[in-house]
């Protein structure tokens, strides 16, 4: 499963929308955003936001690939 970091980028890239413009929707410093990029987890709010923004449904891409009962791809170090 890629990250979710990954995820947004790649919807970022799809939709040919620059990291500038992403940054003022989520009012922040472009710095932020390619932070976001590397993360492999963010906070459901932000994660929220950033769906209506994009306009596409995250939780239920994540919800999607979610395996009952294998508990490995959630354990990080």
């Amino acid at each position: 499963m890629d990250s979710i970091g990954s995820l947004i980028r790649e919807e970022l890239v799809r939709q040919e929308r620059s990291v500038s413009w992403f940054a003022r929707k989520l009012s922040c410093d472009r710095s932020n955003i390619y932070r976001l990029f590397q993360k492999h987890s963010i906070d459901t709010a932000l994660l929220a936001r950033i769906s209506v923004i994009l306009q596409r449904d995250f939780f239920k891409e994540l919800s999607g690939n979610l395996a009952v009962g294998r508990d490995e791809d959630f354990q990080r170090n």
